[in-house]
């Protein structure tokens, strides 16, 4: 009996070796860090991010916060994410749109990193957007935002960058940069008409959304 209960003990120490084995990062490779994203209603979320010393971008810490957003990101499909909703509250966010099943109508957007981001408008000109949130899980709603935008921001190795952004493409970085003042779509929404979930968006308006989408690119591209 003892000689089975050891032999049991050693299989299960070699499953957990093997199962380590698999998940142990190549020589060069980082470990992937996946964050929990919080959720609406969280008090990181609603309050206003701090801005980050500009001195500090370098260090361990925010380099750190960076690859955490990048890989949570990442591993939700999400087009872009903002440092609070990782439970980090100072003002870094970023973008990305490759192929994304969440997003499949959204022009493609090179990864982005934005340290201190601002946003200014450049014209009265707005459009509606259908939007979600990965901190609004199984949500979406229509919101207005602004079709052309200067953005500006320190990019992950301290550089000022700065970047004017004109079409749908707008939209996400005005959701993300909302997200570091306390701001979900939700906030956003002026007809509690247009809240549906994603199967329902998926089923009933995503095709005319996508065309809608497309109208836009054509105007004023990607």
């Amino acid at each position: 009996m003892l000689f089975v209960l050891l032999q049991i003990a050693l299989d299960a120490c070699a499953m957990q070796n093997a199962i380590a084995a698999i998940h142990k990062p190549l020589p060069g490779e980082q470990q992937m860090s996946v964050r929990e994203i919080l959720q609406i209603g969280h008090p990181v979320l609603a309050a206003r991010a701090q801005e980050i010393d500009i001195a500090a971008i370098d260090s361990p810490e925010v380099q750190g916060w960076i690859d955490d957003l990048i890989d949570t990101m990442r591993d939700a499909n999400g087009a872009g994410i903002a440092a609070n909703q990782i439970g980090i509250p100072y003002r870094l966010f970023t973008v990305e749109v490759g192929d994304n099943p969440r997003y499949p109508y959204k022009p493609p957007i090179p990864l982005t990193i934005l340290i201190n981001p601002v946003i200014a408008f450049l014209s009265d000109k707005t459009f509606e957007a259908n939007e979600g949130c990965l901190s609004v899980p199984d949500m979406r709603g229509t919101v207005t935002r602004h079709l052309e935008i200067a953005v500006s921001g320190y990019d992950r190795d301290g550089q000022h960058r700065s970047f004017n952004v004109r079409g749908y493409s707008a939209g996400t970085w005005q959701h993300e940069h909302d997200h570091l003042d306390g701001i979900l779509f939700p906030h956003r929404v002026k007809d509690p008409q247009s809240f549906c979930s994603w199967s329902a968006f998926a089923e009933f308006h995503q095709a005319e959304f996508a065309d809608r989408v497309r109208q836009l690119v054509d105007t004023w591209g990607s």
